[in-house]
């Protein structure tokens, strides 16, 4: 399959897949000292490629993307925040809503892409 939904979607299991690891690496260090949350950046980029306000990429070096599908996550830092007095900014309440959320947003892609790998499956087999 090569139509830009199933990539889209392809892309975003990925990007909770990383979003997953990324804040059960936050919860496991929410205890280390000077620790800074690592946060991932996808939709709104992905929004912005979308409505075609994203840089042209001329090289693969460079950074901005051609297309939706070229979009890719960001982890970035959160270092504007301090929740401990050990510099740890883990704020466990937060993180544990962005785990029910992505949580959501991953049962809600598999749903999608098992419906239009079915309707393919119908499509093929009729």
């Amino acid at each position: 399959m090569s139509d830009i939904s199933y990539q889209l979607i392809k892309k975003g299991l990925d990007v909770s897949s990383l979003r997953q690891k990324t804040i059960s690496s936050n919860i496991a260090n929410a205890n280390t000292p000077n620790y800074k949350v690592n946060k991932v950046e996808f939709e709104e980029h992905l929004q912005k490629a979308i409505k075609g306000v994203s840089l042209i990429k001329t090289d693969g070096l460079h950074f901005g993307a051609s297309k939706a599908s070229d979009v890719e996550p960001i982890v970035k830092k959160r270092t504007n925040t301090m929740y401990n007095d050990n510099g740890n900014n883990v704020d466990i309440d937060l993180e544990m809503t962005e785990l029910a959320a992505n949580e959501i947003y991953y049962s809600a892609l598999t749903q999608i892409i098992n419906a239009k790998l079915s309707s393919l499956n119908y499509v093929i087999n009729r």
